[in-house]
């Protein structure tokens, strides 16, 4: 049985290093991610032949992210199966891209079910275009920053450090004062609510120490919004998470579009922002589709079949 553990802060340098090689896009493979969202998923690490082996539980059951590194790997697959037979769990491989699928099938040709995950598809934007909010299809947003430009004369950003953090945690207990409903919330959604005000304790807990970068945005100098997130790889940032006043118009696309801007200037090397997914949360779905995603990184689930 693989000595699968929960992940610590010391682990980030070989984690980070075994993501960045694996090239993925994807927002598991980000440590502070990892980190971040390990209890609530019960998300495990261990290190194997070049690898990082990270063992989950998601809506499914258990589950294995598919092995991040370089070298050969069919051991790895190998010890992975071994591992999950052992358990009593069926063997089952969460988040694979379309890449990972088609490598999978020819190491296992035929020995493995496949089915799409549309509901953990992650958003991918152009940040210069998410900086400029050109086009048409963005007109929308434009008009509501405007808005937000007439309302809110002395409006300005920071970059988020030891200065302000503590603002950014007292305006997200706010956050869910106001729109955290006492009863009529679906199950999914008052626990997704309840895992995110975790994770976020974590962020706050770990800023400096996970790499973390954020920007925030006042209004008569009160913080209206802020955002948080890490890169994952060469060219895409992850986004963690993106709080703003709703009854505040246009603050949500204010911070979203300044915080582009910032990266841009900040870290010129990125190209793109994974917004993360959506959870099959409609309303979630829709904010997120309203900024015409250029990229979406597709996500597939492999169960080993019995037999």
């Amino acid at each position: 049985m693989i000595s699968f553990r929960q992940p610590q802060i010391e682990d980030r340098a070989w984690v980070q290093e075994r993501f960045r090689i694996s090239g993925h896009q994807g927002c598991e493979y980000s440590f502070a991610t990892l980190f971040l969202w390990s209890q609530a998923f019960c998300q495990q690490v261990a290190r194997m032949d070049g690898y990082v082996l990270e063992r989950l539980r998601g809506g499914m059951g258990p589950a294995y992210l598919f092995p991040a590194g370089e070298g050969p790997l069919e051991a790895v697959l190998d010890a992975l199966e071994e591992d999950a037979e052992q358990r009593g769990d069926v063997f089952r491989l969460a988040c694979m891209t379309p890449d990972q699928v088609e490598l999978l099938e020819r190491l296992r040709p035929g020995e493995y079910e496949i089915a799409p995950d549309r509901d953990g598809w992650d958003y991918l934007y152009d940040i210069d275009r998410m900086a400029d909010l050109r086009g048409k299809k963005l007109q929308a947003k434009r008009n509501h920053i405007n808005r937000f430009l007439d309302n809110n004369p002395d409006w300005q950003v920071e970059e988020i450090g030891e200065d302000n953090l503590a603002e950014c945690a007292e305006m997200d207990l706010e956050w869910n004062r106001r729109y955290r409903p006492d009863e009529g919330i679906a199950q999914q959604e008052e626990r997704t609510l309840l895992d995110e005000r975790h994770a976020m304790s974590r962020a706050f807990a770990n800023y400096h120490s996970l790499g973390l970068s954020g920007l925030l945005l006042r209004s008569a100098g009160q913080v209206v919004a802020f955002t948080i997130g890490s890169p994952i790889n060469d060219d895409t940032f992850d986004i963690h998470f993106e709080k703003a006043f709703g009854e505040i118009q246009g603050a949500y696309p204010m911070i979203f579009r300044e915080f582009s801007r910032w990266l841009r200037t900040n870290m010129p090397h990125l190209r793109w922002l994974n917004r993360e997914d959506d959870m099959g949360l409609p309303g979630l779905r829709q904010a997120k589709l309203s900024y015409a995603p250029d990229r979406m990184v597709e996500k597939f689930t492999a169960v080993r079949r019995r037999g």
